[in-house]
């Protein structure tokens, strides 16, 4: 019996990302915190809104969030949640907040994190499939949910409800990341489990500021920076990166694999790392 698994960059089994919404001028000493751990973010702004003394302006989000290498992704043009708008309604509001934010920042922007109560409550005729499919047409790549904590840490299976594992502010937060931290991944270990797992911490930063508890925020990064079976990357980095595991090429026997996108992507099979360049062909073990 042989398992395959996919493994992030460098045969690691796991991975970190964060996802934090509104773009308040609390970013940027957010930012500064989780780069000088080495953690990424994905941050989520809206578009006509983004304005004002309290919210980042365009040059902050170029030095402080962008110039770190993290993602700028769509949070609604005016933050009304999806579940409630009809699509016409809905396309506006990801489409315009998607063309503001392309105009600014000068890149290509796919990902996206559902504004308000997202896609947890619905009205006026709307529904978690119409909303995907417009979501889908206008080319989005995936949507964040703000649904209720696990400790499962699973990859996602449907991208435009991409659950993550906890708030900030959840009292298991810390739990939750031990539990993480500790996964093993050894051969003592029964080999179907050894599947890919994800971290993934979302919340505001102005809420570090009203509660004055910055502290925690340094605690969250020191217990989960620094490990070496670890990636430690944005949203769109992590999908980008599954798409191309998913493009891989296998034979029937599965004893070959060919890889045509440009990334090099590791997998495991049965407990055998293994890794294949852009382009090239590869003889997997029988």
């Amino acid at each position: 019996m042989r398992y395959r698994f996919m493994r992030f960059p460098g045969a690691k089994p796991k991975a970190v990302t964060l996802s934090y919404d509104d773009g308040f001028l609390q970013d940027i000493r957010f930012s500064n915190v989780i780069s000088s751990y080495g953690l990424k973010c994905t941050f989520n702004y809206n578009g006509d809104s983004m304005s004002g003394a309290h919210v980042m302006k365009t040059e902050d989000v170029a030095k402080h969030i962008l110039g770190m290498g993290h993602e700028v992704a769509i949070h609604g043009c005016n933050h009304r949640a999806n579940g409630f708008l009809s699509s016409i309604e809905g396309i506006q509001e990801v489409l315009y907040c998607r063309l503001e934010l392309e105009r600014k920042f000068g890149r290509i922007i796919r990902g996206m994190a559902y504004p308000d109560s997202g896609v947890n409550r619905f009205a006026n005729n709307s529904n978690y499939e119409k909303v995907k499919n417009y979501l889908v047409e206008l080319d989005i790549a995936y949507a964040r949910t703000a649904g209720g904590s696990n400790n499962l840490f699973e990859m996602p299976t449907d991208w435009y409800a991409w659950a993550p594992t906890a708030h900030h502010d959840d009292p298991e937060i810390m739990n939750y990341i031990d539990a993480f931290v500790g996964l093993d991944f050894s051969e003592n270990t029964y080999i179907a489990s050894v599947r890919p797992r994800l971290f993934y911490i979302w919340g505001h930063s102005f809420e570090f500021e009203r509660k004055d508890n910055w502290e925690h925020l340094e605690e969250i990064c020191m217990k989960l920076s620094g490990k070496e079976d670890v990636w430690y990357a944005t949203n769109i980095e992590i999908y980008d990166y599954v798409q191309a595991y998913n493009s891989l090429k296998f034979s029937a026997d599965g004893t070959m694999v060919y890889n045509p996108t440009l990334y090099t992507i590791w997998f495991n099979v049965d407990r055998k790392d293994y890794f294949v360049k852009s382009g090239e062909t590869i003889i997997i073990e029988p």
